[in-house]
This record gives C-alpha cells, structure tokens and sequence, in this order.
C-alpha cells in the first residue's frame, strides 16, 4: 500500500500547519507538524511531540579520534615522515563544515626538526615561506636540554574547511633536521625501570557546522 494511500500520512508527506495550541488533538507516531507560532517542526514519538533540533553555524556534528599507545622510531632526514598510527579519517556532512583538528604529540627532547598538520597530502596551518627556513605547524629546538627520562610534548590546534563530503584523513608528519632519533611515547633513554615512562599520542577531528 503506498503511503499516500495511509489514513494520515499526508502530515508525513507535508507536516501539518498549526499553532503550539491546536496540534492535533490524537496524533500518531511519526506524525510531523510545523508550528507556526515557535517556528519549529515536531514530530510525534507515541508519547511527546519533540523537536527537530535546528542545525545552526558552530555546533559540532561529529567526533573521530586515533590514539597512538606504541613506540615510533624515526631517523633523521630532510624528507617529511607521517607519523605511523597517527591520523583519523572523517566523512563531513556537508562542504559548508569545518574541521577543528587537534593532535598531541608525545616524544623525547633532544631533537631538532619541524612537525606537520597534514590533510590527505597536503600541510595545513603552516607558517610562509621565508627563504631556506621550513614552513611548518610548529617545530621543536634540541638547544633545550633533555633529561634522559624526560619527555617532550607537543600540541597542535587549527580549523580546517576541506570543502567535502568525501571521507578526509588528519595525520600527524614529522621532518626531523638534527639531534638523535625521532622517538614518540617514550623517554629519551628507554631504561627499564619505574623512573622512565611509556605514553601516548592522540590526533582528534571534530566537524563543525557552517
């Protein structure tokens, strides 16, 4: 039987105008009316009529995080690394939404080199060019000295507008230009006892509505 044909689906179909005070006296589940004096659309649960939440600039949609718990050891080298098992990937609603992106790197201090917000294959919130300097998200300077327990930590925030509906995955690069190996979640020494740590990494996306 098609819907059109079912006693009552026309306010299915197309709600029902009315007022807060003259919405039908017996509704039926699923039923939709539009409200012409509080300027909603409602539809009825078998109990309540409850609101359709208006979707407004700002709010967030969705959240999709990664956190990395496993040790990472990369070498030096002017070519940028990805970071393994640090990215998210997420569908925008719509093109009109904003990514807000945040990552927390975990790693060991004695280290020179410059970390990336990457989105798919392209660095996001990076500073300009400026001759031979990197243009980078942020960067970190071996001049601060370590402690062979010590651990570095860095965190990194920008809002993206990817202009998608297609699935798009964060990540988290590294290019490391001096110092010892790029280590992430564990102190600068790895010595097996209670005053060294082994830590974690996290990279978040949320989708915020345009």
């Amino acid at each position: 039987m098609p819907l059109s044909s079912v006693v009552g689906a026309s306010s299915i179909l197309k709600p029902g105008v009315c007022t807060s005070s003259t919405r039908p006296a017996a509704p039926f589940e699923g039923q939709t009316i539009y409200e012409t004096d509080t300027d909603r659309l409602l539809s009825y649960d078998g109990s309540a009529w409850i609101p359709y939440v208006k979707q407004t600039a700002g709010k967030v949609l969705q959240v999709v995080s990664t956190t990395k718990t496993d040790v990472t050891v990369l070498s030096p080298g002017a070519t940028q690394v990805d970071i393994t098992g640090l990215s998210v990937s997420i569908t925008p609603s719509a093109t009109s939404s904003k990514i807000f992106v945040i990552a927390y790197v975990s790693h060991i201090q004695n280290i020179t080199g410059a970390l990336f917000l990457v989105r798919g294959s392209t660095n996001i919130a990076i500073g300009d060019t400026a001759g031979s300097r990197i243009p980078a998200t942020t960067g970190m300077n071996s001049n601060v000295a370590p402690s062979n327990n010590g651990i570095g930590s860095t965190s990194m925030f920008t809002l993206d507008s990817p202009s998608t509906t297609s699935s798009t995955t964060y990540k988290v690069a590294v290019r490391q230009t001096s110092g010892g190996t790029f280590t992430v979640n564990r102190s600068t020494t790895d010595t097996d006892n209670a005053d060294h740590f082994r830590v974690a990494s996290t990279i978040t996306v949320m989708e915020i509505s345009g």
